[in-house]
């Protein structure tokens, strides 16, 4: 299992047993915390003058040797991280990043000194709020980097969740490449991390959301971001207590049904199942799109001209094609043609319902065939296509009665 996050370049794998802290100052003899508060506070207080900085540093310096001694590492971490915020907001801290990273670095590693798991996430909460409570832009990978050394050094599995959510909420803020591919390598491992840490139905719903708005505008994520739309509309059971919860879900649903319609790759889905997206049907604003996806997973190709004719501002409006609608829609009938036949269709059955010529009815079975959907034999004297395979454009509880019966003649 992926149970530690790498901090070196954001991916998923393991942790990086000796992390260089070479740049934060020579402690000689000092006790090595307390010479970070020291450098920290120097640090920090630079641009001071001497006049100021002299006494602050040396009050710091005192207050983490009291907190040293008496083994109050919550107050240490509380200590550490206000001269920290010092240095992140100092106009001469991008020349710090690096001393800054390392001291954030020392920063985490309290929470293997605490006394127990529960002061351990006391620290560890403070930590991310320091990190999460900057302006989105500033340092944005740093601070996610650190998250992660702080996510391998707690023992905690909800700790782990919750600062891995952090992760996301710092990349999700920054709005930029960088931060977002910091995190999206380990998005595969995500199904392992869910298992791994126990969370729940609301812990594992809020996770798959945070991801999706990373993977919203990501180039080449378009199937991913389905993916994780599907696994947090799936969330919603439909139940009393998600009464509340799954009326917030509408934008996302609509959103799921837009990526299915507009994806090239994609004949079969789920959607209509899920009480999250049953719901738009009543909705005034969304009933057009729950529509389209009953057209688009029900019907045929009639069906989806006729409500483009009546639909056309709202389908520009979430940026679909009418031209690769109508090229989806005439494979999607030709599945629906599929899976009503005895095993043959006739050329004349695939003109009507793909409103096309005799001449390009072979391109359209190639292009199914191409697109892995359909497995087919033509025949062009008698102007039949055997079907073998097509995929099913829904795959619910008819779908699995009608393979156990098959499995059943077979066995």
């Amino acid at each position: 299992l992926p149970l530690s996050l790498s901090h070196t370049g954001g991916g998923g794998g393991g942790r990086e047993k000796n992390p260089s802290m070479a740049t934060i100052v020579n402690t000689t003899e000092e006790e090595p915390m307390l010479a970070v508060v020291r450098s920290t506070a120097q640090l920090a207080w630079a641009d001071a003058g001497p006049e100021v900085a002299d006494p602050e540093v040396a009050r710091l310096c005192a207050e983490a040797q009291q907190h040293l001694l008496a083994g109050r590492w919550l107050d240490m971490a509380t200590l550490m991280l206000a001269s920290a915020d010092l240095l992140l907001l100092s106009p001469s801290a991008p020349d710090k990043a690096a001393d800054l990273e390392c001291i954030l670095t020392v920063i985490c590693n309290l929470v293997t000194m605490a006394g127990s798991e529960d002061e351990a996430l006391e620290i560890a909460k403070l930590i991310c709020a320091k990190l999460t409570h900057q302006p989105p832009a500033d340092k944005p990978t740093l601070r996610i980097k650190v998250l992660f050394s702080l996510y391998n050094l707690l023992p905690s599995l909800s700790g782990k969740a919750m600062v891995y959510r952090k992760a996301l909420e710092v990349a999700a803020a920054a709005a930029g490449k960088a931060a977002a591919d910091c995190v999206v390598p380990t998005f595969k491992n995500i199904d392992a991390f869910v298992a791994y840490w126990g969370i729940g139905k609301p812990e594992q719903r809020e996770l798959f959301l945070a991801i999706t708005r990373i993977l919203k505008d990501h180039k080449g994520m378009t199937k991913d971001y389905f993916k994780f739309l599907n696994k947090y509309l799936a969330t919603f059971d439909g139940s009393a207590g998600d009464a509340d919860a799954i009326a917030a879900a509408k934008e996302e649903a609509a959103a799921a049904i837009v990526e299915f319609v507009k994806s090239s790759d994609l004949y079969q889905c789920d959607l209509l199942d899920m009480p999250a997206v049953a719901q738009l049907e009543k909705d005034d604003k969304y009933q057009p799109v729950y529509e389209l996806l009953k057209i688009f997973l029900t019907q045929r190709l009639e069906s989806y001209l006729a409500f483009q004719t009546a639909n056309s501002t709202l389908l520009q409006g979430y940026g679909l094609v009418h031209e690769d609608c109508i090229t989806k829609m005439r494979l999607m009938s030709l599945l629906d043609l599929s899976g009503h036949c005895s095993g043959e269709i006739p050329y004349s059955a695939i003109t009507k319902a793909l409103e096309i010529n005799d001449d390009v009815v072979e391109y359209w079975i190639v292009k199914a065939i191409s697109s892995k959907i359909l497995d087919c034999k033509v025949d062009q004297l008698n102007q039949l296509v055997i079907v073998s395979r097509h995929t099913a454009r829904v795959f619910g509880m008819p779908q699995w009665q009608s393979l156990r019966s098959k499995l059943g003649v077979w066995r």
